[in-house]
């Protein structure tokens, strides 16, 4: 009941929006008189290299100015028509693509995605027969973020749609909000199912090229070759020095949840479009039926800015698709913000007084500042008193930059100190995999071990018993690597906390070990010392079998051994002598038994 009273509210709220002209301010100039001092005082306060601002009232760009660098080393002013990703904006549009295949009869809301698309699968049967388009784009399907899946990995958006069966929830459906990057991917590959195009080929024909967004690109390479790309420049963690950053290029499988580049310019054409019920330039561009949907509250969030601090501006959000909704002050307010390394934005409406506010940020530091602006610029339009979001903001920024750098001066906190691993160096090296995940590889460095996971390399060393520990890197953070010895005394696992949860990497088999022609040599018969024959089967796509009821699969583990699933303390190895297999044997805490093998 309360979810379709909710609904019920932003349905009449939109509904309202095309009629309520009363709020638009009647001379943007004046209500923005100062700003240009404020913004000066502010971007000194917050040692922020550049951004981007622009306000669009009804159906036109009416304010759009930059402030400070669009390349903070080569002093390039930055400008309306910089361009620069705008990371998690991007959703919006995967929304709008998606509500024009449910126009088209293609998608449906609110129906199991399984029935449109029904290749897509999820961790278990119950998921497929619920999980909607809407629950992946209001983040209700139970299942957390799992980034590092994608983070800098080699994985297609194919490979990560295929992946999403190994996603176990941890939440009931429709109950927690988790936002999850990796459902968005799986909703642009939707539409690639159901369109016949790619996400980056529909979004382009049916939206950038219809709202003449013609700066705005769907890579980094392609904004790097446009004459006024944003280059990432953001404050040292333990300093206020400016250093420059690379670009996070490896967006293209995750594109359909952020991986567009825009400009404040090209920007206003979107705001348009949402801010008039799809329409541009007298053309439909968007069903306004997408638009109405995508503003409905899927579940309501806490009101923390009250409850951690006293703040009562923004009050009972809710994620709808694509964007959020929430009352600023009593108007009704929706808004995203996009954050990627160095850059970050806000792009925003408040549809009953048909105003919308752009906000581009670069600087990881700086990424505070698009809330902090946005919120002034809605008060100065309106005729509100000012609450000093910029002044609030920083403070907190200032605090918990202190409470990082001290953190960080106490990371051996814990150790125990005096241990020693418990396996000579050498056996925990080896490529160890999850089926989501992907590849985890432990190789040797000059004076101790090497992580390397999706092209991530830091070195590692011993921080106690079988605990080992990258630097706390200025790019990727520290990363504690526990590994987990076998029943059999054997490194075969190794545990990283990732995503908000412990996750375990299996020792991978060499690739050679599962071949077919090395395990074909294997199968036979064999007699136990029962006088009994015991075959040994090999099945195509399985592998190594003993028959029996059930069945029991031999699992490569070394050369000439394999292990059993049900059983972690049991081996079943070959001798082999002159390339020939002469007998099998099982060994288990109970002792070992050879099985001769039967010439045939």
């Amino acid at each position: 009941m309360g979810l379709l009273r909710h609904c019920a509210i932003a349905g009449a709220l939109l509904a309202s929006a095309t009629s309520s002209r009363a709020q638009v301010p009647k001379n943007v100039n004046a209500a923005m008189s100062g700003f240009d001092g404020y913004m000066e005082r502010t971007m000194k306060d917050w040692d922020a290299p550049g951004l981007g601002i622009g306000i669009v009232v009804r159906d036109s760009l009416v304010w759009a100015k930059g402030y400070g660098y669009r390349d903070y080393g080569r002093k390039i002013p930055y400008t309306p028509t910089t361009t620069q990703p705008i990371a998690s904006n991007s959703k919006l549009f995967t929304v709008m693509a998606a509500g024009m295949l449910v126009a088209d009869g293609k998608l449906a809301w609110d129906e199991p995605i399984k029935r449109s698309v029904p290749n897509i699968r999820f961790f278990n049967d119950d998921l497929d027969r619920e999980i909607t388009l809407r629950d992946m784009l209001s983040h209700r399907t139970g299942v957390t973020r799992h980034d590092l899946m994608w983070y800098e990995s080699p994985f297609t958006r194919k490979e990560l749609w295929d992946r999403l069966r190994y996603l176990e929830p941890s939440a009931p459906i429709r109950t927690t909000f988790l936002y999850n990057n990796l459902m968005y991917t799986a909703v642009g590959y939707a539409i690639e199912e159901r369109s016949g195009k790619t996400w980056e080929r529909f979004v382009q024909e049916r939206l950038l090229d219809p709202l003449q967004m013609a700066h705005t690109t769907l890579t980094i390479e392609d904004n790097i070759k446009s004459p006024e790309h944003a280059v990432a420049y953001s404050e040292k963690r333990d300093s206020t020095v400016l250093f420059k950053q690379p670009f996070y290029t490896a967006e293209r499988a995750i594109a359909p949840a952020g991986a567009i580049n825009s400009s404040v310019q090209d920007l206003s054409h979107w705001l348009i479009a949402l801010m008039n019920a799809g329409r541009y330039h007298g053309a439909q561009v968007i069903p306004a039926s997408a638009i109405q949907e995508s503003l409905q509250p899927s579940l309501a969030m806490p009101n923390s800015g009250m409850q951690e601090f006293g703040w009562t501006e923004l009050l009972n959000s809710a994620y709808g698709m694509g964007r959020w909704t929430a009352s600023y002050r009593g108007h009704f307010f929706a808004y995203h913000g996009g954050d990627l390394p160095g850059f970050h934005s806000q792009v925003s409406t408040m549809p009953n007084d048909s105003i919308g506010v752009i906000v581009l940020v670069v600087g990881d530091h700086a990424q505070p500042l698009y809330n902090a602006l946005t919120y002034e610029i809605y008060e100065r339009l309106l005729g509100m008193s000012r609450t000093g979001w910029a002044d609030r903001s920083n403070a907190i920024r200032l605090k918990n930059k202190a409470a990082a750098t001290q953190s960080r001066a106490t990371a051996s906190a814990g150790r125990v100190l005096n241990t020693q691993p418990s396996h000579r160096i050498d056996d925990y090296l080896g490529e160890y995999e999850h089926p989501a995940y992907g590849v985890l590889t432990i190789t040797r460095a000059d004076t101790g071990l090497m992580f390397d996971m999706h092209g991530i390399k830091l070195p590692l060393s011993h921080f106690h018993y079988d605990r080992f520990d990258t630097p706390d890197d200025e790019r990727y953070g520290k990363w504690s690597v526990v590994f987990r010895t076998s029943p059999l005394g054997e490194i075969d696992a190794a545990e990283l906390s990732l995503d908000e949860s412990a996750v375990t990497f299996t020792r991978r088999v060499p690739p050679a070990l599962v071949a077919e022609a090395t395990q074909r040599k294997y199968a036979g018969k064999y007699k136990a010392p029962s006088g009994a024959t015991v075959n040994v089967l090999y099945r195509p796509g399985v592998g190594l079998v003993l028959p029996g009821s059930p069945d029991v699969e031999l699992q490569p583990w070394r050369p000439q051994q394999f292990r059993l699933a049900k059983f972690p303390d049991a081996v079943i190895s070959f001798d082999v002598k002159d390339g020939q297999v002469t007998a099998m044997r099982q060994r288990d805490p109970s002792g070992e038994f050879v099985f001769p093998r039967v010439k045939e």
